[in-house]
């Protein structure tokens, strides 16, 4: 996993999460306590609020990015960005700043007067806009979304979604986003939840990741809470995803948001890395869908060419580890004669067995042992079932 440098605040594996609180200047933005249009009061929130309470970076908005809203021009956004700038100035704490927009000319004018990032929302849909942060050299949030300067965040389907993140190429310092929310009608709180369950294979794109699921209708729905009583399914979700591989967590809740990416990141796998003539990292791969991603970033175009090469390989790069109870003596060694076939292992045991493997040779295992007996048989349907 690439580490990412913001304004020498550094970003990926080898520091801990990063906390992104959220400042907007812009009136029609529906979270009224981080809208500020004086400079001298936002400058004050930011202090009070978002950089005492523990956050890293300050992401300042100068238009809503609600769907129900017109989208500003890049003219308009400029016009707004003095206010940015100035509140910037006046804050006394220490953060690295980062510019929300989608258009080249607004990143360049930001960075030019004195911010350090760049959050793309609508994902380099402007063409110009990795040349602009490459030049600079800062670090820039790429979110997933079409290429569309009129429709940020609008990707429903995680593989989709994986897509929109690799249209239009990375840059060395690219933090990559895959936009949780509402952001179009066709999107549903279950393709954000598939989103979130698949969040691992993200990694694959070899950049760090940043999550705003906040306060999210994906997360409210599951225990039927308002947005002002959803910060402790937030909490959970926070500890979760830096668990599977978050990186920078954007949030109002700042102080709260802090404490639980904490939690997250003490109970996170560790993952072995060594650097040398040969360098050695082990991946995060708990799934078949993971370990295709992997695949296709270490061999480009080529892999995906070649989708059965592919299909066998990512299935045999994973271990699953299932028990078997209930088995009687020619079931159980049923079992063992066809896994002897196979890389499989078949432990334990009494009536019950460890069967673990990969997913081939799981499915391998399946199909040699059928037709043994009836109960067997729906054991082993169940067994491919969850491998697949």
């Amino acid at each position: 996993m690439r580490n990412v440098d913001a304004a020498g605040l550094g970003i990926g594996d080898d520091y801990p999460p990063r906390i992104m609180g959220v400042l907007n200047v812009s009136e029609e933005s529906p979270y009224s306590p981080s809208v500020f249009d004086d400079p001298d009061e936002a400058a004050a929130y930011v202090d009070s609020e978002l950089v005492d309470e523990g956050a890293d970076i300050v992401d300042v908005g100068l238009e809503s990015a609600n769907k129900r809203f017109e989208v500003l021009s890049a003219e308009e956004e400029l016009d707004r960005l003095d206010t940015a700038v100035t509140a910037m100035e006046r804050v006394s704490g220490d953060a690295v700043f980062s510019i929300e927009t989608r258009y080249h000319e607004v990143a360049a004018a930001a960075l030019d007067a004195g911010f350090d990032m760049v959050n793309d929302i609508c994902g380099f849909a402007d063409p110009e806009m990795p040349r602009v942060c490459a030049e600079r050299d800062v670090a820039v949030v790429k979110m997933a979304s079409p290429p569309d300067l009129d429709r940020p965040g609008a990707v429903e389907d995680v593989d989709d979604v994986y897509d929109a993140l690799q249209r239009g190429g990375l840059t060395d310092k690219t933090i990559v986003d895959p936009a949780f929310g509402g952001w179009s009608e066709a999107k549903t709180l279950a393709d954000d939840r598939e989103t979130f369950r698949r969040l691992r294979e993200f990694r694959a794109l070899d950049r760090p990741i940043l999550v705003s699921i906040n306060r999210k209708n994906f997360l409210r729905d599951l225990a039927d809470r308002s947005t002002e009583e959803a910060l402790p399914v937030s909490l959970a979700a926070t500890a979760m995803a830096v668990e599977r591989g978050a990186h920078v967590i954007r949030t109002h809740d700042v102080a709260e948001t802090r404490d639980a990416a904490l939690v997250g990141e003490a109970f996170t796998r560790e993952r072995l890395r060594a650097t040398g003539d040969v360098s050695v990292e082990e991946l995060d791969v708990t799934s078949v869908e993971e370990m295709r991603r992997h695949l296709d970033r270490l061999a480009g175009g080529d892999e995906r060419r070649r989708p059965s090469t592919r299909e066998t390989t990512a299935r045999r790069g994973v271990m699953r580890v299932l028990e078997l109870s209930g088995l009687s003596p020619g079931e159980r060694e049923a079992l063992a004669d066809a896994a002897r076939s196979t890389s499989a292992v078949v432990a334990g045991e009494g009536s019950r067995r460890l069967l673990a493997g990969t997913p081939a040779d799981l499915t391998a295992v399946a199909e040699t042992a059928s037709g043994r007996s009836t109960a067997l048989d729906a054991a082993l349907t169940a067994v491919s079932e969850i491998v697949e």
